[in-house]
């Protein structure tokens, strides 16, 4: 477990989660209603994208790939997007080139890519827990083709301190694929 929980700069808290969450594909409502993630929102494809939220500031980024990335992951593309407005925060990623069927993680990160791949997590209270509310990830199954889009909505305000996200292979969280800065 150690080499997964340095893997992204987050705590073995956060990957055990994310395990526990790697069962269960994105349904509809995301991975709301889990056993023991009860209140940890990771994601819902069919909520309203961060690029469409009414009233919000909205910065995007362009994920680049990693020399991280494990074999097989040269061809993933996608965009994030990060909206701030009067209910807090809201992130979507939008990705193509993923491994149909497999399961990927997204995290907020304090760093930009180019320092250390996006360096430590974002989190709202530095040093609390690695995991939703005070950090931001997204989980999604990629589909048939290979695509995957999620959103996940979050009540506080990241403000700038979150100006990357990053995005994985849930089984293999130190295998980080691509990250995209956010233009603030």
């Amino acid at each position: 477990m150690t080499a997964l929980a340095t893997g992204c700069g987050g705590h073995t808290a956060d990957h055990t989660s994310a395990k526990a969450a790697s069962s269960a594909s994105s349904s509809a409502h995301g991975m709301d209603g889990m056993d023991g993630m009860s209140g940890m929102a990771m994601g819902d494809p069919s909520a309203t994208p961060a690029y469409k939220i009414s009233g919000a500031s909205v910065v995007k980024g362009t994920f680049k790939l990693l020399d991280t990335r494990p074999p097989g992951m040269d061809d993933v593309k996608g965009t994030a997007w990060l909206a701030q407005g009067s209910k807090g925060t809201t992130v979507t990623v939008s990705l193509t080139g993923l491994k149909p069927g497999h399961v990927y993680m997204a995290h907020l990160h304090a760093q930009h890519c180019s320092a250390d791949n996006g360096g430590e997590h974002f989190q709202f209270e530095k040093g609390g827990p690695a995991m939703p509310p005070n950090e931001i990830h997204l989980m999604f199954t990629a589909d048939e083709s290979g695509t995957g889009m999620t959103t996940v909505d979050n009540s506080r305000k990241t403000g700038k301190g979150a100006v990357a996200i990053v995005i994985h292979p849930n089984e293999a969280q130190d295998n980080r694929i691509a990250c995209a800065d956010f233009d603030f």
